[in-house]
Formats: C-alpha cells, sequence, structure tokens
C-alpha cells in the first residue's frame, strides 16, 4: 500500500537541495532559461513558492511511503489554487526516487492524493509537466488527466541571422 506522509522539515531541507537543481535542469531542457541563470532563478521561484518551508500555507508536502516495505519512496507537493471559480490542487512537484521507479508508487501515490483531495473538499488535480518527459506524459494520460493548454515551439535556426 502506498500512503503520503505530511514532510518533516528534515525531509524538505535534503528535498530541496535536489529538487532546486532537478527544476533548473528541466526549466535548461525546455528552453525557458538558459544555464547560466537557471540555478538562481529556480532557486528564486522556491523561495517565492514556499517562502516558510512545509508550512507554507496552502501547500501541502508528503513523502511517498511504501507500507509494505516500509521506507519511503519518494514525494508529492500539491498546492490550493483557484481554477475556473472551483478550488483544486495544484502539483507543483512529484518524485520516485530512481530505485523505487517503474514499481508502480507514482501511480499509486496520484491515488492517494485524490482521497487527500477530496478529504479537502478539492473539486480536482492540476499539474504542468514538461513536454521533453514522455514518461510523465505517459503516466498522467494513463491515470485520466486531458491536457487544458498545450504550448509548443519549433528552432528555425539562431537568433539574427
Amino acid at each position: 500500500m502506498t500512503t503520503l506522509v505530511p514532510m518533516t522539515a528534515a525531509e524538505f531541507e535534503r528535498y530541496l537541495e535536489v529538487a532546486i537543481a532537478e527544476f533548473a535542469r528541466d526549466k535548461v531542457a525546455s528552453g525557458q532559461w538558459t544555464e547560466a541563470s537557471a540555478l538562481e532563478l529556480s532557486r528564486r521561484d522556491y523561495a517565492e513558492l514556499l517562502p516558510q518551508g512545509v508550512s507554507t500555507p496552502g501547500n501541502f508536502i508528503y513523502t511517498i511511503r511504501d507500507d509494505t516495505a516500509q521506507e519511503t519512496v519518494g514525494m508529492i507537493w500539491f498546492a490550493v489554487q483557484e481554477r475556473g471559480g472551483q478550488q483544486v490542487a495544484y502539483v507543483y512537484d512529484v518524485a520516485v526516487d530512481a530505485e523505487h521507479q517503474r514499481k508502480g508508487h507514482a501511480s499509486r501515490a496520484f491515488l492517494a492524493l485524490e482521497h487527500e483531495v477530496r478529504k479537502q473538499g478539492l473539486a480536482g488535480i492540476a499539474l504542468h509537466v514538461f513536454g521533453h518527459n514522455r514518461g510523465a506524459l505517459a503516466l498522467y494520460e494513463r491515470l485520466g488527466y486531458v491536457p487544458t493548454n498545450i504550448n509548443m515551439f519549433k528552432p528555425v535556426g539562431n537568433a539574427g541571422v
């Protein structure tokens, strides 16, 4: 069984070290940021989104636990946002540790998240996925998520030519 357990402050500090670097890499890979500025921009975004860490109001950061093996296998973070006049859970991050991937933990974590969202009386779950993250796209489609906005880009050569 997979459960979501509120993340401790110590777990959050370890998470933040990794998450800032990973988010910076994803923004560079998606063409949104330059490598030179990515880490600073990522730090800024996390500081703005979570100024009080795990205690930031309206944000819920969980460790994903595999109760059968009695171990932590990843994390998931959502914030309550208004979308279309309704309160929804917006997933900012989800990660399953490399050694636990491809074992169904992410799918089960999202099912557990649905339970949490219902308990809070929220209307649904929204999220963003980077276009280059094909595995995540496939997971979300299998879980019943549908695109609501799609940004696209086609490189056509060097700027200024």
